[in-house]
């Protein structure tokens, strides 16, 4: 798998900040010397000036990528962090070209890791923390991968409990559904079943009525009948 286009800039701002830091290092060691260092500090000034550049164009990535949220948060404020490294590192190594820093052991000791020559050696001496004391560029490298495998392991992680949740999400939803289609019927069934019953009690209001009219007439008639025969026995 590739590396990001970000880290390898990145990498390679290390690779020079530590170029400019062993340049330094050679200069004051032909000032020591009697040498004439002007060919390398010409050679120093536009380093610096490549390293401001390439800084810049680390925050400006940065921004994009971020911005466009193709990382995690977590992975930007590292990146952050790294960019800090070499702003501190920009200003320490200005400070020490300049002659700011007083002392060529001094000079040594803030810009080199133990005077290994050869070595791919930590720049980062300054504000270094003790996970990375001591590392060369390539074991920091491999455990910023590994860093980085274990939030790559965390988020699919992450990823699987919400599609489960998102699967469990849909399953009571559909559920929901079906319940409210059974309280619908329901509803419309208790309607229906109270549409029957009102008409029903008008039907048996109506034949009451008509059963109360019915007897009241029955009556009338009988007495019409009876009232003739009781005449004839007076």
């Amino acid at each position: 798998m590739s590396q990001d286009p970000w880290l390898q800039n990145h990498d390679a701002t290390c690779r020079l900040a530590q170029e400019i830091a062993e340049n330094i290092h050679e200069r004051n060691r032909q000032q020591r010397t009697g040498g004439n260092p002007a060919k390398i500090n010409m050679t120093l000034r536009a380093s610096l000036q490549k390293l401001k550049q390439n800084i810049s164009q680390l925050r400006e990535g940065l921004l994009r990528t971020s911005s466009s949220r193709r990382i995690t948060q977590a992975e930007a404020d590292r990146r952050q962090n790294l960019i800090d490294d070499l702003l501190s590192r920009e200003k320490q190594l200005n400070s020490t070209f300049k002659g700011e820093v007083s002392g060529a052991e001094t000079s040594r000791s803030s810009l080199m890791t133990g005077g290994m020559s050869g070595a791919a050696a930590n720049p980062w001496l300054i504000n270094e923390t003790e996970e990375t004391r001591g590392l060369s560029f390539g074991e920091i490298k491999q455990q910023q991968q590994r860093i980085i495998d274990a939030q790559d392991a965390g988020l699919d992680a992450l990823a699987a409990v919400i599609s489960r949740q998102k699967t469990m999400g849909q399953e009571i939803g559909n559920e929901l559904d079906e319940q409210n289609e059974i309280i619908d019927d329901v509803a419309h069934l208790v309607d229906k079943t109270d549409d029957r019953i009102r008409n029903e009690t008008r039907r048996v209001k109506l034949l009451e009525t008509k059963s109360a009219s019915c007897g009241k007439t029955h009556t009338v008639q009988s007495s019409k009948l009876k009232t003739p025969g009781c005449c004839r026995a007076n």
